[in-house]
């Protein structure tokens, strides 16, 4: 799939990915993939935090676990979204030919530099899948200097988004809590840093 084709156009089917995801998500809040109660409170907290700045964070009526996703860490070696189990994290899939993902990516590194904690961790992802090295570069010019390097080279980690019904383009954000369990998801920028923002991150957190 050609990512640039993603970039935030809303396609029928991707409408009815999501539409079929919605309803068959709300039948059912047990069984395989199901979280815990505390997972279910702390959605019913952020709800109301979806406002202002972050009005478009969307949070599930009963969270399920993450979709499992693997990508690169800074140095290569290979991670799952199950490796960051045990804290809360933001996880944003991003490209250097993305303009929005662009334009987001200093409030992302504003926010590990206010937020980032052992319980708490900014996730940006690259998904570029040719001229790797622009995302090293773009990041640099930037000053990013809080945001670890991950990167996914192939473009599984969108293309197994995409099929889960969570992204139809790029950049898309997700609200995991320290169970695994996925709360919410921004679809498209976000200001990262605003005090929305910190507020919600702060209750993702459970505090």
């Amino acid at each position: 799939m050609n990512l640039k084709r993603a970039a935030y156009v809303l396609a029928p089917l991707g409408l009815a990915a999501v539409a079929a995801a919605a309803f068959y998500g709300t039948k059912t809040d047990t069984g395989k993939g199901a979280c815990p109660a505390a997972s279910l409170a702390l959605a019913d907290k952020l709800r109301p935090l979806a406002r202002g700045e972050i009005a478009a964070l969307k949070i599930e009526k009963f969270p399920r676990l993450a979709t499992a996703l693997a990508f690169a860490g800074a140095d290569g070696g290979k991670l799952a979204l199950a490796d960051f189990k045990g804290r809360a994290i933001v996880l944003n899939l991003w490209a250097t030919w993305c303009a929005p993902c662009r334009a987001e990516m200093p409030a992302l590194d504003r926010l590990q530099a206010a937020a980032g904690a052992p319980e708490f961790e900014v996730v940006t992802v690259n998904v570029d899948t040719a001229r790797v090295e622009r995302a090293g570069k773009f990041l640099d010019e930037i000053g990013v200097s809080h945001l670890i390097r991950y990167a996914d080279h192939s473009g599984d980690a969108f293309e197994t988004l995409r099929l889960a019904g969570k992204a139809l383009g790029l950049p898309t954000s997700l609200l995991i809590d320290k169970d695994g369990c996925e709360l919410g998801v921004v679809a498209g920028p976000a200001n990262w840093d605003s005090p929305d923002a910190l507020a919600a991150v702060k209750a993702l957190e459970g505090g």
